[in-house]
């Protein structure tokens, strides 16, 4: 019997300040999902529901005007009504994506790292080192050694950052030591040989161990701060011109390999 491809639904929050919505649409249904775009208080009233979706994704933005530290109030407003539905949700193994503000709204709700497995916070993503909005293109590696789904076989890529506050940071060591001994922190900011570094402005904000992407231990929640959502085709590469003119066979990897192994995860 032939193979059936399953097409995931991917429910796009959106809502309060939210504005990569439509680029994170555009990312899984170029990949093999079905992308919707949901304002997250037809969720809390249940005009829509989360378990028609296979797939969660807290797009990038300013939700709320990142009034009281970056998608803290999103954070609290998601924890409420709908925090039953997630955990029924990640209990069937399905997945969750967190970009750049949608990264800050799962760790400030506890939903990652969640080493303790009770949701509660154990991080936060704060100010740059820089004090500056950081708003250019970045070297990431991933950590070979995470299980995630997410990150399968990418190895190395360039994407964009543009965010303020995307320093990770735990006041507690032995929480960061965890999280490193079980192979949580999944991507890392690098220099241009693609080796994890601290050095500005190859890590755009100082994060702990160099970190700019994270997952829960089982590997289907993943929040970055890096945007895989604006990088959908290779014109998109900040370098394109000039490798286009160098006359070499040249391959770009795009952001869309994280959404593929999204879509391939439900096959």
């Amino acid at each position: 019997m032939p193979v059936m491809f399953v097409r995931p639904r991917a429910l796009i929050i959106t809502g309060f300040g939210i504005n990569s919505d439509y680029e994170l649409a555009e990312a899984f249904n170029r990949t093999g999902s079905k992308a919707a775009r949901i304002h997250i208080n037809d969720l809390i009233t249940h005009k829509k529901n989360i378990r028609d979706f296979q797939i969660i994704a807290f797009p990038g933005g300013f939700s709320f005007g990142d009034h009281l530290g970056s998608g803290k109030i999103f954070a609290n407003k998601f924890t409420g009504k709908l925090f039953a539905d997630l955990q029924n949700h990640l209990a069937d193994k399905k997945l969750v994506i967190g970009i750049c503000n949608g990264f800050q709204v799962l760790v400030k709700a506890g939903i990652l790292p969640n080493l303790a497995g009770g949701f509660s916070p154990e991080a936060t993503l704060t100010h740059n080192l820089s004090k500056k909005f950081e708003d250019r293109w970045v070297y990431l590696a991933v950590n070979a050694k995470n299980s995630s789904p997410w990150t399968e076989n990418i190895g190395n890529i360039m994407l964009p950052v543009r965010h303020g506050e995307g320093r990770l940071y735990f006041k507690k060591e032995n929480l960061l030591k965890q999280l490193c001994a079980e192979k949580l922190d999944a991507l890392y900011y690098a220099d241009q040989n693609y080796l994890p570094t601290g050095e500005y402005p190859y890590n755009p904000n100082g994060s702990a161990c160099n970190i700019a992407g994270l997952t829960d231990a089982s590997g289907c929640v993943f929040g970055l701060m890096p945007h895989p959502e604006a990088f959908l085709i290779p014109e998109n590469h900040p370098y394109w011109t000039l490798l286009k003119t160098s006359g070499k066979k040249i391959t770009i990897k795009t952001g869309l390999c994280f959404f593929k192994n999204a879509a391939r995860y439900f096959r």
